[in-house]
């Protein structure tokens, strides 16, 4: 029988309690006028007595679902949580390398390094400077790159272009190429003497800046033709699932296309393109090897390049005070992005009619945009690739003349006279152990990560609105924020000695070891994970586990056999997603690179910086075929997107 104040049947709020009663915010107490404490619901309410919190502890302990969710944030935790803290507290505590320039003794309190970016003498130099060049480029890459990838999400997923199927995979192609690729591709275009050898257009007889060439023109424009893919990504996804039906009603009212996109059209998505410039942003002031490649020969330094500087010289804690900063940056303009939308008008589209019955005509301007696109895709993707190809068959950079071209580094057996002897990548042992090593590490990172992620998704869409689930969103958001080469840096003297606990030790050094790769990875790509997750399960209508919940199907039984098997297709995608993160990844990794850990990114950085840019030209094209192929494959057989995965 139904309360007189409209509260569900006892049967169903059991059955909510049930999953929810332990990890849902508490209901706040109430005094009745007899001064007896009630419920929100006016029922009296009973003390809390030791008993009924033993009986309330074991009945959640009995649940699998809150087991599933309180081990998962124990992991988080441990795994996120823990080492952050150690990266704050280590700025505080004074490190052997400065008891010559601060009176104390290791492990004392200091702000010594505080004092050093913010006020010091090198203040302008290690911290102001550096900060503002981040700044810069964050902000023109956002301006380039955020309405680049939302007209392009328009034009596939809206309008009538032809092509679609091809020119969709063209237009994520620059995600799965790494930001640094793109520079070497820069750099064989337009590099000049400053730098030692001219590219392309040098050697062609026109003269090249270094404005150009080099600094943060070259920078903003390699960086916003990498992170465009981002916002295609994410406006592609939200305009997948927004029902169309406003925009042909705004059609048969008389409006014209341009006040249907600028009324319907853009209120809907702007929450996706304010997302997608706050990850923009966070990615690019923490970008390191592009920086590495353009900055360098004009100086140009930015925040990241100085922690790398820092990290690599051993001032751990000198670099761990900017990673903070960058965090507090980041952090600030995720909740920024979070007051504009949340002070925006809600809108809801109620009917999942994702896409569109018939698309809009571009009518006149369908050539002239089908052009512009192919000119754009020429000269943005495919340009690049053919010049590092090229750049990689010659024997004497810069030098384009047929008898200078060559097949020694690809496949070379071994000249003194070339790049101090050592073969060919294809005969280079070098070579075929970072193959394997990206390989290995990519794939056991792909399963554990994507089953993981697929479980913190099902937390995340499962506890929406509540708790639980807003304390998993937030905690696996956190290693996004952090720069990729401090938290390397973090998990670097984390666990490059025995991790104990009262005297045994939980956790031998991991330093040199495949495993700290692994772990490394797999925690700093949870937030894609997840995302691709979160996705996942929102596709799956929670009516089918109320029916099997019904019938007496456990938790684990309801996974196997509904959960699991309408997830396959999701399951791919956030696979394909940290496939293409971590085969690409440089700035995590470099700090914690060995001989006998070597990846392909790496291994391209080394030979770069051994001034073999042939060699390495030729390990991104692997590289990026690999990725390519393996996403093709899935795109065509497994019906792979990571638009979907990144939607939720």
């Amino acid at each position: 029988m139904r309360p007189e104040d409209g509260t569900p049947p006892v049967r169903l709020r059991t059955e909510l309690r049930k999953e929810s009663k332990l990890l849902s915010p508490a209901i706040p107490r109430q005094t009745s006028e007899r001064g007896v404490i009630v419920s929100k619901n006016g029922l009296p309410r009973k003390p809390l007595t030791k008993r009924r919190l033993k009986n309330l502890i074991l009945n959640v302990l009995k649940n699998p679902f809150n087991m599933v969710v309180l081990v998962s944030l124990i992991i988080l935790f441990c795994l996120i949580i823990i080492p952050l803290l150690t990266m704050i507290s280590s700025t505080f505590t004074l490190a052997q390398g400065e008891l010559r320039r601060v009176q104390g003794h290791v492990g004392d309190f200091t702000l010594y390094y505080w004092k050093y970016i913010l006020t010091g003498t090198m203040a302008n130099a290690v911290l102001w400077g550096p900060l503002k060049n981040s700044f810069i480029c964050g902000f023109f890459t956002v301006l380039v790159s955020v309405p680049l990838g939302s007209v392009l999400a328009w034009l596939m997923i809206r309008t009538d272009i032809p092509g679609k199927k091809v020119l969709g995979l063209l237009v994520t192609v620059p995600y799965m190429i790494p930001s640094w690729t793109k520079a070497l591709a820069w750099l064989a275009m337009f590099r000049n003497s400053t730098s030692g050898a001219n590219g392309f257009l040098a050697g062609m007889g026109i003269p090249i800046p270094d404005w150009l060439a080099y600094g943060p023109i070259a920078i903003v424009l390699c960086m916003s033709m990498h992170y465009y893919a981002f916002s295609y990504i994410m406006v592609s996804g939200a305009l997948r699932s927004i029902n169309s039906e406003l925009e042909e009603m705004g059609e048969i009212q008389g409006a014209s296309k341009p006040l249907i996109l600028r009324k319907i059209t853009l209120p809907l998505v702007l929450p996706a393109m304010l997302s997608a410039v706050i990850l923009t942003f966070s990615k690019a002031i923490g970008t390191f090897g592009t920086i590495n490649y353009l900055g360098s020969p004009v100086s140009f330094r930015t925040l990241s390049s100085e922690l790398y500087s820092n990290s690599k010289s051993q001032n751990t804690q000198t670099a761990f005070a900017m990673a903070i900063l960058m965090i507090c940056i980041a952090s600030l303009s995720v909740f920024i992005n979070q007051r504009l939308i949340g002070a925006r008008k809600s809108y809801a589209t109620i009917g999942g009619k994702g896409g569109r019955s018939t698309p809009i005509g571009l009518g006149g301007w369908k050539p002239i945009v089908t052009i512009i696109l192919l000119i754009f895709f020429l000269v943005g993707i495919i340009m690049p690739v053919i010049i590092l190809i090229l750049e990689s068959c010659m024997l004497k950079e810069g030098t384009y003349s047929l008898s200078n071209f060559t097949l020694y580094y690809w496949i070379g057996e071994g000249d003194p006279n070339i790049m101090e002897g050592v073969p060919g990548i294809f005969k280079n042992e070098t070579f075929m152990m970072s193959l394997v090593n990206s390989l290995k590490l990519t794939l056991v990172n792909g399963v554990f990560g994507t089953i993981f992620g697929q479980m913190l998704g099902y937390i995340c869409a499962k506890g929406r609105g509540k708790l639980h689930g807003k304390l998993v969103e937030q905690l696996v958001f956190i290693p996004y924020l952090i720069p990729s080469v401090a938290f390397g840096g973090i998990y670097l003297s984390m666990f490059s000695k025995p991790q104990m606990l009262f005297g045994v030790t939980l956790i031998p050094p991991l330093y040199g070891t495949f495993a700290l790769l692994t772990l490394t990875s797999v925690v700093k790509h949870l937030p894609f994970a997840s995302r691709a997750g979160t996705s996942n399960m929102l596709q799956i209508s929670g009516e089918l586990e109320e029916a099997a919940t019904i019938e007496g199907a456990g938790f684990f039984k309801r996974f196997v056999k509904i959960v699991f098997p309408l997830s396959k297709g999701g399951f791919i995608s956030g696979f394909m997603l940290i496939f293409v993160s971590i085969m690409k990844e440089l700035d995590l990794i470099i700090l914690i690179m060995t001989p006998k850990t070597s990846t392909l990114p790496y291994l391209a950085f080394q030979y770069q910086n051994q001034n073999c840019p042939q060699a390495s030209n030729c390990v991104a094209i692997v590289m990026f075929s690999i990725v390519f192929l393996v996403y093709a494959l899935a795109n065509i057989f497994g019906d792979a997107d990571l638009a979907k995965s990144m939607a939720g």
